[in-house]
């Protein structure tokens, strides 16, 4: 088994990056509580997560594709 990549932020042209957000806010959904965030909330939010490293964008070899994944969760993988 082929384990997944970190893909650097500045790796990524600025039209990757968002369809790769946009397509996990689709994807994955999101729980923001009580209330229902817009779409621009969700991506501002996970660009942030992103940008601070609280996130990481990985891709995994074996499926060919790209996912979002909190940097805490992969540590535990």
């Amino acid at each position: 088994m082929t384990k997944p990549v970190t893909i650097p932020l500045d790796r990524l042209s600025p039209e990757a990056l968002t369809g790769i957000i946009e397509e996990f806010i689709t994807r994955e959904g999101t729980d923001y509580g009580h209330s229902e965030a817009s779409f621009e909330h969700k991506e501002r939010a996970i660009r942030r997560q992103l940008e601070r490293g609280d996130a990481v964008i990985v891709f995994d070899p074996e499926s060919e594709t790209a996912n979002i994944v909190l940097k805490r969760d992969l540590n535990r993988s």
